[in-house]
Formats: structure tokens, sequence, C-alpha cells
């Protein structure tokens, strides 16, 4: 066994601190001290004590025996280090802010070290961007529910470790590329985010459209501002025409199509807003929908359901192709009404269902409403803990409050109930659904954000069949069929569904085309502020 070296003959060899001697020993059990710094370099031996007590780090470097990742001359740490910074230094593509990273200052800590120490400093620190880039690319940089208490979304973090270990084993430039969500959205974002970016490098899409309603057969100013913004939008193959013609009424739709608005080829206030967008809120909202992609880079179900809440629809998508879509009406957009962003797994449905009225409901509404009348709101009924009805009569509404009041609140099934003829379960603690609506009307609306924080469908019945096909020969006839009974009648599902609820305000088509919906309630200028704390940016050409 080696002798510990005596050291007045070689310094280097012991020039940790005490303090680092035991720690570099417990990292590398089954080794005596003498052991370790007779058979460890300078090197490795700093390694351990910069990682020392650094869960992560130190295991990760302990299984290599702290030798070095990034730095020396040999051709696995030249093409790592190569890989990486070039991987850094491209961070913009994919909405990553460079400085982040800071690859300059990386490559200038490389290039002046000279001690052992100083190198092993380096390694460590490259190791450290490493990861947390590898992060901010895979799931992103934010704690979604930290910028938004509302989105309640569990990020799919990847073990460093294991990271780190896969890229040791891999060939570093392609394992680098594959970080990123390889879902296609995220790769038809990231050309979008391009092409947006060479628009606003050649000048955007020029000047305002001025106000006021433009209609077929207009012309004038405002008319020649909106042929050539339309152009500029690449909506509009380029013309001279300065009258508001076929094309151009053509091209005013299929922008309404792409941004969520009533299609009637007519620029009035609502349409007039979404053309004046600029392309740097347009990039905004491309980088905040990247962001997003990454926080649900998982796995979302060979079938699920996505409810996009700017987009107001609902859709099944089996495959990676969408099978059905609806119309929904999602929460109001004060604070306490809104629906909250979360996933989770539909179970099954509820055909001719009760409303079990919410407590908040309950108290802040039909209390006020009784202690009024104690006849409004007839149609539901009151029951006590047992769920047992109680006369109406019988009960003194004015001795309550919204803390005290004893009881709770339910609607028979009906076609005037108001989750409507069948609901869709996905049990979550924010006792949020998807249930039919008497109220159709609101259907019809461009903007439908006027429910209580549950989804509103506009075809539910369709719906239904959809999911049901995946277990009934006859789901039309299945579902009738108890619909019919008039009493409440519970469908498990066979193969349950996920169920993801999401808020895109930039997304793309199943062409690949880039649509836009307007921040409903305000998140995603939350999530670009939270970005830009972090230091995202939009490039601007020099003026």
């Amino acid at each position: 066994m080696p002798v510990l070296p005596d050291p007045r003959r070689r310094p280097s060899q012991t020039s940790l601190t005490r303090s680092a001697v035991a720690a570099f020993a417990l990292l590398l059990p089954a080794m005596s001290q003498a052991e370790t710094l007779a058979e460890v370099s300078p090197f490795r031996q700093a390694v351990a004590e910069s990682v020392a007590g650094q869960p992560g780090l130190s295991e990760s470097y302990r299984a290599r025996g702290f030798a070095g990742i990034w730095t020396g001359s040999d051709a696995a740490a030249v093409a790592r280090r190569n890989a990486l910074l070039s991987a850094l230094s491209s961070g913009q593509a994919h909405g990553l802010p460079v400085a982040r990273y800071d690859p300059d200052g990386l490559v200038a800590g490389l290039r002046a070290a000279r001690s052992a120490e100083d190198r092993a400093r380096m390694d460590v620190e490259m190791t450290r961007v490493f990861l947390r880039y590898a992060r901010d690319v895979q799931t992103g940089m934010l704690e979604p529910g930290k910028v938004v208490a509302l989105i309640h979304r569990e990020v799919p973090l990847r073990d460093p470790a294991e990271t780190l270990a896969g890229f040791l084993d891999a060939e570093p430039v392609a394992f680098l590329r594959g970080l990123a969500p390889t879902a296609p959205e995220y790769g038809r974002l990231l050309r979008a985010r391009a092409e947006l970016q060479r628009s606003l490098d050649a000048g955007g899409w020029g000047p305002r459209v001025p106000d006021g309603k433009i209609a077929a057969g207009a012309s004038g100013p405002a008319v020649i501002a909106l042929r050539d913004r339309l152009v500029a939008m690449g909506l509009l193959a380029p013309t001279t025409v300065a009258v508001m013609d076929e094309a151009i009424v053509a091209a005013v739709r299929d922008f309404q199509t792409r941004n969520g608005l009533a299609v009637d080829g007519v620029v009035g206030p609502g349409t007039l807003a979404e053309l004046n967008r600029s392309v740097e809120e347009r990039l905004q909202s491309v980088l905040v929908a990247m962001e997003r992609e990454r926080w649900t880079n998982m796995d979302r179900g060979m079938r699920h359901v996505f409810v996009n809440l700017t987009d107001f629809s609902a859709v099944i998508v089996d495959d990676g192709r969408e099978t059905f879509r609806t119309r929904s009406v999602i929460g109001a957009e004060a604070l306490d009404r809104q629906t909250p962003e979360f996933s989770d797994v539909m179970e099954r449905m509820v055909i001719n269902p009760s409303w079990y009225v919410p407590r908040s409901i309950v108290v802040g509404e039909y209390l006020p409403q009784l202690k009024r009348n104690r006849n409004a709101a007839s149609q539901i009924l009151i029951t006590d803990r047992a769920g047992r009805e109680v006369s109406r009569s019988s009960i003194d509404f004015s001795r309550y409050d919204a803390r005290s009041f004893p009881y709770s609140m339910r609607q028979p099934p009906s076609n005037s109930n108001a989750l409507g003829l069948v609901k869709f379960l996905f049990p979550n603690r924010y006792n949020i659904y998807l249930h039919d609506t008497p109220a159709k009307s609101l259907f019809g609306r461009e903007a439908r954000a006027f429910s209580h924080g549950c989804v509103r469908l506009n075809d539910p019945f369709e719906f239904a069949y959809a999911l049901l096909s995946a277990q009934e020969d006859d789901p039309v006839g299945f579902f009738q069929s108890r619909l019919s009974t008039g009493r409440e009648q519970r469908v498990d599902l066979v193969t349950p569904v996920p169920v993801h609820l999401d808020y895109r305000t930039a997304f793309t088509d199943a062409e690949g085309g880039l649509q836009f919906r307007r921040d409903v309630y305000g998140r995603d200028a939350a999530i670009w502020a939270a970005l830009a704390h972090e230091g995202v940016a939009i490039s601007r050409p020099a003026s």
C-alpha cells in the first residue's frame, strides 16, 4: 500500500486543506487517504474539493474518478467542449438568453486557466452551465406556478446526474440537439420564431392601419396601408390595387381565421387591433409558447384531450392527429373564475348529471338571493349534510352568513340543468370538468369566457360519441339509450384519457401555419415579463 508522501518533497500533491482531504476521502470510499493523495492528480483533488457537498455534481464526478469532462486536449474533451460552447452560443434560436450561459466568459476562463486548480474550477463550472442549459432547453427556464398561480403544471424535470451520464455516453452534438422537445409543435414554433425574426430584421410589417371600418369596395390611404401590411405578412400577393377588392377581402378573412376572429372579411375594431400588433409582440407570443412547450415536454398520451383556453376549443387527438374539435366556453376573466391550467386523466362521463353547486356559488350568489326571496333559484334543491331535501319554508335565511350557512344545494337532472345532459370527469382538486350547458347562445360569440371555471362544450354529445367509439360498437345508441332514462348514469371509460388544459396565444395549425389568440387572462404577458427578467430579449435590427 502506498505511503503518504513527505509534504516537503512533493508540495503539489498535498496542497489540499485537512477538510478537503477528509471530503475527498469520503467521496472515494475503499481508498485510504494515503492512496487518495498518492494516486490522484492535483486536478482530480481540486475537482473533488469543488464538488464536495453538492448533490448531483459530486455523484457524477465521483462515478468517473473525478476526471475532467471538458478540460484537457484529448479528443473526447475537445468534442464535448466545442459542442457545448456552440450550443450555448446558438441558444437564442430556442428563445434562451445567451448571456445566461456566458460562453465567451467560459472561453476566457479556459484560456486563462494555468494551474490544476484553475482547470478543475473551469471543468466544474462548465458542468454547471451544461446542466442549466439542459434544464432550460428541455423543461423551461421558469417555474410556472411561481409566475402565474393558476398554472398548476408539473414540469417533467430530468435528473441532472442522468442527463450528464447520458451526455458522456453519447455523441456530444447529437445529444445537445436532442435535448429540446421533439414534439412537432416545438419544431414549427422554432421555424416561426426564425421567420418572425427575419420579418423584424427586414423592417417589420410597415405602418399601422388607420382607425376606421374598412369593407369591400373601400378605397383611400387606409386601404393602401391595409394592403401593404397584408402583403408584408405574406397573406396577400404583391399588388398595386388601391381598392378593397375580392383578393384583399379574402386576405382579411384568412387573417381573421388565423387569429380566432369572426370571419366576415371586414376590418372592424377587433380585427384592426390584431392587424396592428407588431412583429415584436408576435415574437413575444411565440417565445412564450416555446417556453410553455418545454413545460409539457412529455408524452401526452396516444389519445388525449387538449383544451386551449385562449382558442375556446377542445379537441381529441389520436396518434398525433386531431380527430374531433368543438367550441368551448371557459372561466370568466375575474381571477376567482378563471380556468386553471393542469393535466389529469378523464375516467368517466355522467349522463343526466345532477349539479352539486360549489360552496362558493352557494354562499356567494344564491344565499344573498335567498335572503331577499326564499323562492329564488327554485329549480335548485336545498339539502342537509346527509343530502336530504330541506323545505325552504323551514329555513330562516336571514340568520346565516357565508360561514354559518349549513346547507348545500343540488340541481336534479333536467334539460335546464346547469351542466346540461352530460359531464366529463377527470377528478382533480380544482373541481374542474368538461360539460354540456343549456346556454347555447354563448358559443356564437367570438370571445367565450363566461363560466365559473369549468369548460362548457358546444357539441357534448358528439364529444361523448368520439370518446365511446374506443369501447362501444354503437357509441351513439349506447349513449342515447342511457340518456333516454332521464336518470343519472355513470359510464366509465375502459381506457382513461389524459386531459391537458393549456393556454397558447401562439400555436400552429395542421398545415404548420402560425396562429395567434388574445391573451384572455393576461397570463402570457406575465410569463413574458418573467422571461425578460431572466434575460430573454428580442434582437432588433440596428437603426
